[in-house]
């Protein structure tokens, strides 16, 4: 019974583990590499900025609204980052004949849409 419970949790870890980042990186342009970090760092003075909110006591409807804000920015950003996964990445792997890119990035969008 050990020997299920061990492979169970070795496969409950594999799970966990993000092969996209652990085992494969991508190359980014400067410029692609700059519009990401661009989005990333909005979205971190707009935390900065409902910390702040919270601290002085704002309003719940006004801290709320930043948080809307703030949702949007990160998905702005990830709509960015997945549309260059697609046209490098994902177009790369299938033109290489890797049939399991699709399997993954199914994957990837239904991580997205939970």
């Amino acid at each position: 019974m050990a020997k299920k419970d061990t492979k169970a949790n070795k496969e409950r870890e594999q799970d966990m583990v993000c092969h996209s980042c652990c085992e494969r990186k991508k190359e980014r342009s400067e410029a692609e590499q700059k519009a990401l970090i661009k989005r990333l760092r909005m979205a971190e003075g707009q935390i900065r900025g409902i910390q702040n909110m919270i601290e002085n006591d704002a309003y719940c409807p006004e801290i709320l609204i930043q948080v809307s804000a703030v949702t949007a920015a990160l998905n702005s950003f990830n709509k960015e980052l997945l549309a260059c996964h697609i046209r490098s990445c994902v177009s790369e792997d299938i033109k290489a004949g890797d049939e399991g890119a699709i399997d993954e990035f199914v994957k990837v969008i239904q991580k997205l849409m939970k």
